[in-house]
């Protein structure tokens, strides 16, 4: 099994809260990541892709191909925009990095043509990171 990994970096902003918790309890459980302006990130995406090496082109996947899956899914409709407000994938949902990379996932599980899409490592902070990997 070879394992393929595209990286990329976007920006975005956010703000964590619950609507069913008062502004007490978002502050509490959210702290200043709940102030209601928002605050952004320069997230660090890592899409990592799975399987057999094609006898025919030598690749798992074509990393331009890769490239290109990405920008046009996931990074057109994150970057530089607010998370909870501009981003369809992430209706309804806290934007937490942790619900950020499975929205990411969900969006290009589907739209990887060769080898199997094997996790989606997000950044929030040079020293935090979530990777999912599907449900097991």
């Amino acid at each position: 099994m070879v394992y393929v990994t595209r990286r990329e970096i976007f920006s975005a902003s956010h703000r964590l809260f619950n609507p069913g918790f008062s502004d007490k309890k978002n502050e509490e459980v959210f702290g200043k990541c709940s102030n209601p302006n928002g605050h952004g990130h320069n997230y660090i995406l890592e899409v990592i892709v799975a399987g057999d090496i094609d006898p025919e082109t030598g690749y798992v996947i074509d990393l331009k191909l890769l490239k290109e899956i990405i920008h046009e899914n996931v990074l057109e409709r994150v970057d530089h925009k607010n998370l909870n407000i501009d981003v369809d994938f992430m209706r309804g949902k806290i934007p937490t990095a942790e619900n950020i990379a499975v929205g990411i996932w969900n969006v290009l599980e589907s739209k990887i043509p060769s080898g199997k899409l094997y996790s989606v490592k997000l950044y929030e902070t040079e020293n935090n990171y979530i990777e999912y990997k599907g449900k097991q």
